[in-house]
């Protein structure tokens, strides 16, 4: 990406149907410099590439006002989202309210009480005017600003669609004589426009509350953040705003507190929950130098920690941003949808005009009849329902995944997964824990005394070997009296050495014992080789010629390895080993967690070509890794899966992120990838299946054979009906 481009996240106000996404969407990707625009109709919002050189913000603000919408184009805060939200929430329900209360009697004079006295279409009138002109007024004004770009929404349909209705009531009213003398029966639909208005708003309010609730996991993510801290400035404790934190500020942390940024302890001792981050329900101890990520809180001590990333360089921010990115992104599945929404209106206006010439020009029906059924095609031909079917779904499976600790990059990543054939793991980090630890410990004899322990934990405490680090780890809980060590050795590729007591001790592999004429007896030579078949490094431990201790050390596999292959196998899914280290190693470890496929010894470019292999052979592959070597393989796999211990290139090249690098979870991102294909699936039948019946019946093909016409108002309630179902199967997501 250049320098230039930039990728950014926006709040879009006044979208009311997906076809609005789509006319967004349109007009700014026709603009100079934009790179790409995904406007979101399910969480109002538009993520935008863009060249920042090239183009100007205030000028886009300008352009999607001019159709309107309102474009913010400032990242809002989470207080300012939230207080946008209930704005919008707020002030649909008072229209809600008002069309509700003026609308109930406008429908009871006109079904009940139709013509008791002279003066009531005066009454409808006036109780009508309310709703159309402050409830219904924004659908007029939205039409009005999109046919004067040559656009329309859903906002076009209801506007023609009521406006039609009540205008051609209006004349009725004030006009009856002329439809009398021309022997046209007089109709009054004011009760259709209100009401049509009325469930409408009611379907939009039932809408905005569902998919409130569908976007509740990336609240729950901002919910983490406190909104003031404690500072240590000078010595003096001072409460501030979160936003003037600066890095290596000191801050307070007490029991129950958040943590409000990402730091370092450099005081105190105590269990942090990190469940919100990672998934793990254990708290973890947390002391000196140990890191602490915001978002998390502090259980029952008070800890003091230096700020290191605020703002939005912390990791809780930064998993926000991608599930933010995630949702706003659209996989392949949705562009039909997309392609629909986009020329739906233009279709059914045309629908509703064929509709209208058919009954009231060939056909003997009235003209009251021909006005009743275009109505109710324009009212019941709602795109809704067709664009919220993926992103819905899309927003609630991805936040379903946060809430599990799987931070996916983007829509595509969550759509092509569950397709996924074979899975190539690296195995250090991956499989294996990633960190050597001691298997077993062998004394020789008698020597096991706490005067040798010392002395071996003395010797590895010098060494800057990795495998010394293992040894010194195994004894850490071990009280061991104080050891001086003189005339120390490293000797590389071999082991070390040292004096103690006037004694020479060695620590190393065989070959340095042998240059060392340290004796090993046959039995002992057989428990070498035993060990080294297994995969195991050993270490010996000897003074002058006796070989006191033999050391086991491997990377240990992970506890739930053996697990997940074991149910990736069930999927009909090919598993693979892909490793750096040696053949003989390699083929140990695999056979250990039940990896049927190994490749070794093989260079970070070549992991790369072994993917591209594999690819080949019409197979979509995942790749799971941790490290640097790692990038070039994740990025080349059809999926890439990183583990949050690793790398951040390695991050940067996965599309899914593990973030308590449980393997686990490979399985359960499969699982729910399969769920929400199935929740968009469904979703799309319905959006289609709902308009392809309903759009006819409409129109009045039954009229003929039942005389079943359908009520405009009736028409309102199953558009509404439509969006609501669409929204709440998604929500069934939440179950997984």
């Amino acid at each position: 990406m250049s320098d230039s481009n930039i990728k950014i996240s926006l709040e879009i106000g006044k979208m009311t149907c997906a076809a609005c996404a789509i006319s967004i969407e349109s007009m700014l990707k026709s603009q100079k410099g934009i790179i790409n625009a995904s406007v979101n109709y399910a969480n109002h919002s538009v993520l935008l590439e863009y060249n920042s050189k090239e183009t100007d913000l205030i000028n886009l603000k300008k352009l999607v006002n001019s159709i309107g919408y309102e474009l913010y184009i400032e990242e809002l805060s989470v207080s300012q989202k939230e207080e946008n939200e209930l704005k919008r929430f707020t002030e649909l329900r008072k229209k809600l309210i008002i069309a509700t209360f003026f609308s109930l009697p406008v429908f009871i004079i006109s079904m009940f009480f139709h013509h008791a006295f002279n003066w009531e279409n005066y009454l409808l009138l006036a109780l009508s005017l309310p709703v159309i002109t402050y409830s219904g007024a924004e659908f007029y004004k939205n039409a009005y600003k999109q046919l004067s770009h040559r656009m329309a929404n859903m906002d076009t349909l209801v506007a023609l669609g009521t406006g039609t209705a009540f205008i051609y009531s209006l004349i009725n009213t004030f006009f009856a004589v002329f439809f009398i003398l021309n022997n046209l029966e007089v109709h009054q639909y004011y009760e259709s426009a209100v009401v049509i208005i009325t469930l409408i708003l009611l379907g939009r309010f039932l809408e905005e509350r569902a998919k409130t609730s569908a976007s509740s996991a990336i609240k729950k993510l901002m919910d983490l953040q406190p909104k003031e801290i404690t500072v240590v400035r000078n010595g003096n404790e001072l409460l501030i705003p979160i936003k003037e934190v600066l890095i290596n500020d000191l801050i307070l942390i007490k029991p129950g507190e958040k943590i409000p940024v990402d730091g370092i302890v450099t005081n105190g001792e105590s269990f942090i929950d990190e469940s919100m981050i990672t998934g793990e329900a254990i708290p973890v101890i947390k002391n000196k130098n140990a890191k602490v990520f915001a978002g998390t809180i502090n259980q029952n001590s008070i800890l003091t920690i230096i700020a290191k990333k605020i703002g939005n360089e912390t990791l809780l921010s930064q998993i926000i941003r991608l599930v933010q990115e995630a949702q706003a992104s659209k996989p392949p599945i949705q562009k039909l949808a997309d392609k629909i929404s986009g020329i739906f209106v233009p279709i059914v206006i045309c629908i509703a005009l064929l509709t209208f010439s058919i009954w009231f020009f060939a056909t003997e029906a009235n003209l009251a009849f021909a006005i009743s059924a275009t109505i109710s095609v324009l009212i019941i031909a709602c795109p809704c329902a067709l664009g919220l079917a993926t992103p819905t779904a899309l927003m609630v499976g991805i936040g379903k995944a946060a809430e599990k600790g799987i931070l996916i990059k983007n829509a595509r990543q969550l759509e092509i997964i569950h397709k996924v054939n074979a899975i190539v793991f690296d195995k250090t980090g991956t499989i294996t824990i990633g960190k050597p630890e001691v298997i077993e410990f062998l004394w020789q004899t008698d020597y096991d005394n706490s005067e040798n322990t010392a002395v071996l934990n003395a010797l590895e405490k010098r060494s800057a070997h990795p495998l010394a680090e293992a040894i010194v780890n195994h004894f850490k809980d071990t009280r061991l009296p104080y050891t001086n060590i003189s005339d120390f050795k490293n000797f590389s590729g071999k082991g070390i050495q040292g004096i103690y007591d006037k004694e020479l001790y060695y620590a190393g592999n065989l070959k340095y014992m042998i240059e060392n004429q340290v004796y090993i007896s046959t039995n002992q030579q057989d428990l070498l080789d035993r060990y080294a078949t297994e995969g195991n490094t050993l270490i010996l431990f000897a003074c002058n010629t006796k070989l006191l201790a033999i050391i086991a050390i491997a990377d240990k596999i992970k506890e739930n390895a053996v697990e997940t292959i074991s149910k990736l196998k069930t999927f009909g899914i090919k598993t693979y080993l892909l490793t750096g280290d040696n053949l003989k190693t390699a083929q140990i470890i695999a056979n250990r967690a039940g990896i049927e496929n190994v490749k070794a010894e093989v260079l970070p470019s070549e992991k790369a070509d072994f993917i591209r292999k594999l690819q080949q052979n019409n197979s979509t592959i995942a790749m799971v890794g941790d490290g640097i070597n790692d990038s070039i393989a994740l990025s080349q796999a059809d999926i890439g899966i990183a583990m949050a211990h690793g790398s951040d290139i390695a991050m940067e090249s996965a599309g899914i992120t593990l973030i308590n690098s449980d393997i686990r979870l490979i399985v359960s991102t499969i699982s729910l990838s399969e769920a929400t294909l199935k929740t968009i699936h469904q979703n799309l039948f319905w959006a289609f299946f709902y308009n392809i019946i309903t759009i006819p019946v409409a129109a009045g093909i039954l009229y003929p054979l039942t005389g079943f016409l359908l009520n405009p108002m009736i028409a309102a309630a199953a558009m509404a009906l439509s969006s609501v179902t669409v929204v709440g199967n998604s929500l069934r997501l939440k179950k997984q």
